[in-house]
């Protein structure tokens, strides 16, 4: 499955291809593995009111704070966001950071969480909490690319599906690299 430490390896958004104008921020975000009968991704969908990245789904995460591992950045977060006590995820280790177009340097942490929890979401950062399957996530046909012209740029990114919720950007590509390591 996933290893402890990953091995260095940093994976680039493709809008990071048109080059960074300074060097990206440490970040990192949990990837939380929900387990039980029907396993699943926990994603947020962040408030409206947020002045970055209003509206988007996310995994739980942010800006990792002088002195803090990833983890407990990933935790942190977790808890401040949605209310998940650190003691109900089984860290699983670290997969290859991801470097976005918007300046971030994401290392996403993945953990485990046992079934039913009662998880609040911050109104000041969070409207809501929801999963994506993990049948859907394994599904190699699930995910799709889309382009998009902004300031006469093209770009392309990863899209998964999901009935209520579009899943894209960084938290989409992070998906697309967890379903390659399960699917292995």
């Amino acid at each position: 499955m996933i290893a402890a430490p990953h091995d260095g390896a940093v994976v680039y958004g493709d809008e990071v291809l048109q080059g960074l104008h300074a060097p990206p921020i440490p970040a990192a975000v949990l990837v939380p593995v929900v387990l039980g009968k029907v396993p699943g991704i926990l994603l947020t969908k962040r408030n409206a009111h947020l002045s970055k990245h209003a509206g988007q789904v996310s995994f739980p995460g942010g800006r990792i704070d002088a002195g803090e591992t990833p983890e407990a950045a990933a935790l942190r977060e977790a808890e401040e966001e949605v209310a998940l006590a650190s003691r109900d995820v089984e860290l699983l280790g670290r997969m290859a950071d991801y470097v976005t177009g918007t300046g971030y340097r994401i290392t996403p942490v993945v953990g485990l969480l046992p079934p039913g929890l009662k998880l609040h979401p911050s109104p000041d950062e969070v409207e809501l909490v929801f999963e994506l399957p993990i049948d859907v996530l394994l599904d190699p046909l699930a995910p799709r690319r889309q382009r998009h012209e902004r300031h006469g740029n093209l770009r392309e990114y990863w899209v998964w599906p999901h009935p209520d919720h579009y899943i894209w950007g960084a938290t989409a590509a992070i998906l697309v690299h967890l379903a390659q390591k399960l699917r292995g």
